[in-house]
């Protein structure tokens, strides 16, 4: 985000532009109203270049530099979803990992659904970006760590919900073993050319998997870069 930059938007960036996605994704299957009206409030536009904001309201991915993207918001709402479903309208989840911070926008999202997001970075260029765009969205219940999100945050845990915005061959160990009881962990699993969404809830030592829908995220790689 640059100094000067219109929270409210104008133009492409506009509250009609805004309104027009949230119908879509309705279209699309999102349900749940609390939800629909956060990613109609968040400034996407906010999150990527200035000069891809024209397109910022379009259900796609979109480049954020360093090989990453921004999600399609139709995947944002569904992975957020089907987080907190089953959350009353009044309560929040108490811890949930974010591996994969990238440029914000997911964690943004999820704020007003936790009481405080844990959230891995494996790329420190990004880093002050993202605390500095939060800060201004008044996006305070965050703790951002630049690490290797494959092994998740063993200090932080046990997480009511973990939520991975890229993709592994196969579910990282770790990452289960630091789900709390009835924990959920939504997670894109596969390569580049096949990946599906998963969501993963812990039962005891037992774990049950839903398969959610096809997606296409960006590899999770092991280790970090400065």
């Amino acid at each position: 985000m640059k100094d000067g930059q219109n929270i409210s938007g104008v133009g492409m960036t506009s509250a009609r532009t805004r309104d027009r996605l949230i119908d879509r994704l309705r279209v699309d299957g999102i349900k749940n109203k609390a939800v629909l009206e956060r990613i109609r409030t968040i400034p996407r536009h906010l999150f990527v270049d200035e000069a891809l904001a024209s397109r910022a309201y379009e259900d796609t991915a979109l480049p954020i530099g360093f090989g990453q993207t921004i999600s399609q918001p139709y995947i944002v709402a569904l992975m957020t979803e089907s987080l907190i479903e089953g959350l009353g309208s009044s309560k929040k989840l108490v811890k949930v990992l974010e591996v994969g911070t990238g440029c914000g926008y997911q964690t943004a999202v999820l704020a007003p659904f936790v009481q405080h997001i844990y959230s891995i970075e494996r790329i420190k260029m990004l880093i002050p970006r993202v605390r500095k765009r939060l800060s201004h969205l008044k996006v305070h219940n965050l703790t951002l760590r630049h690490a290797d999100g494959l092994r998740g945050w063993i200090s932080q845990a046990p997480f009511q919900g973990i939520l991975v915005a890229a993709s592994p061959p196969e579910v990282p160990q770790d990452l289960l073993h630091q789900l709390d009881e009835g924990g959920r962990l939504v997670i894109p699993i596969g390569t580049r050319s096949s990946q599906r969404l998963q969501r993963i809830t812990r039962r005891g030592n037992a774990f049950e998997t839903e398969e959610l829908e096809l997606v296409s995220f960006v590899p999770l790689l092991e280790g970090t870069e400065s």
